[in-house]
């Protein structure tokens, strides 16, 4: 494609990269409106993205383009997984059709671009931050529903998926007592148990299995018991994708792999159904939320979180501060360096106000 001629100003490319949740086009919206109106610059729209700046899928970004979409869900951008540094040759080769990372910064230079903006969870903002490192001008956005970005007290996405999880254990509550029945819920959140405690705490969970506090069975079927010898017949039992048992907590990730391929269940919530009927001889039934957490218009939380969050890479854009991904610290919005959101995942802490909140309320947490 042919290059983007410099504007008066300044120009750059906006991307979002690995899975879509909603206040991700709130978040396109606010960059490039703020960017626009405001600062006179030129937005880029990169597709599918990191993979658009390999293969050369870009396009002017006008207002029409980003008008009536903060209510939106997905992105207008298209997304990938597409992780350039994963597979980069160890030595420099001057094929760069073998290199996606020279192709990227190839690329940059060919549309002239100021800075590239990325909008994503870990894996997203930490390419962004080996790209700065590479010498690119870089701004980080955090949108996850997982919540588990370094650096910033809230990701976009997150409160959204939390209402449609906790409507989905509303639900769940009528054919449970209807039935007396054990419903298992598994939700999302990758290795941390921000969503699922969140939710279980707001749809009345009467357990709730993270992967911040390894679970054992036994304690949850006394726990189980309990309620229905108090005549409580059916139970509510909120469990994250990345639980796990305190028998393969104490294993190695090699060991926790092989153990988990040897159990032949489509995931954790059918395991743990299994593991307590087994226990206990109650019935047992569970639902696997999936991507339609993902999915749908973003609350009106996460709309405001997302534009306030465009609007202030917007404002480090024009003046030239990248490196930085912008953050909700307390009621404020700031920004971190880069690296931080390339530290790690933030998960909960063992003496997070939520967990005793959750203990309080008569919440079994699988110990």
């Amino acid at each position: 494609m042919a290059a983007v001629e410099q504007s008066a100003t300044k120009t750059f490319g906006i991307l979002t990269a690995g899975g879509d949740c909603p206040g991700l086009n709130a978040a396109i919206r606010g960059v490039c409106r703020a960017a626009h109106d405001r600062y006179n610059m030129t937005a880029v729209g990169i597709a599918n993205g990191y993979r658009g700046l390999i293969d050369e899928d870009w396009r002017i970004l006008r207002p029409v383009d980003f008008m009536g979409i903060l209510t939106r869900g997905g992105t207008i951008l298209g997304a990938s997984r597409e992780k350039p540094f994963k597979a980069r040759p160890k030595e420099y080769s001057s094929d760069i059709e073998e290199d996606k990372v020279e192709l990227i910064k190839e690329n940059y230079r060919k549309l002239n671009l100021d800075c590239l903006v990325v909008l994503g969870g870990n894996g997203t903002n930490t390419t962004g931050y080996l790209l700065a490192k590479e010498g690119l001008n870089v701004l980080g956005l955090p949108k996850t529903i997982d919540n588990d970005i370094i650096g910033t007290d809230r990701t976009f996405g997150f409160h959204s998926a939390l209402s449609i999880a906790t409507e989905a254990i509303d639900r769940l509550h009528s054919t449970a007592q209807s039935h007396n029945r054990v419903m298992i819920i598994e939700l999302m959140g990758h290795k941390a148990g921000w969503l699922a405690l969140y939710a279980g705490i707001a749809g009345g969970g009467d357990v709730i299995l993270i992967p911040e506090i390894p679970y054992d069975i036994k304690a949850i079927g006394r726990h189980l018991e309990k309620r229905t010898q108090s005549g409580r017949g059916f139970s509510i039992v909120v469990v994250a994708e990345g639980a796990m048992s305190i028998e393969e907590a104490a294993m190695d990730k090699k060991e926790r792999k092989k153990y988990r391929e040897q159990t032949v269940v489509p995931s954790i919530g059918y395991r743990i159904a299994g593991e307590i009927e087994a226990e206990t001889g109650l019935e047992t039934r569970a639902t696997v939320l999936g991507y339609v957490q993902r999915g749908g218009i973003p609350s009106a939380s996460d709309r405001v979180l997302a534009t306030s969050l465009g609007t202030a890479a917007a404002k480090l854009l024009a003046k030239g501060e990248y490196g930085r991904m912008v953050a909700l610290k307390g009621e404020s919005i700031s920004s971190v360096d880069l690296r931080v959101p390339a530290e790690g995942v933030k998960t909960v802490p063992q003496d997070h106000y939520m967990i005793d909140t959750a203990i309080s309320v008569g919440t079994c947490m699988g110990v």
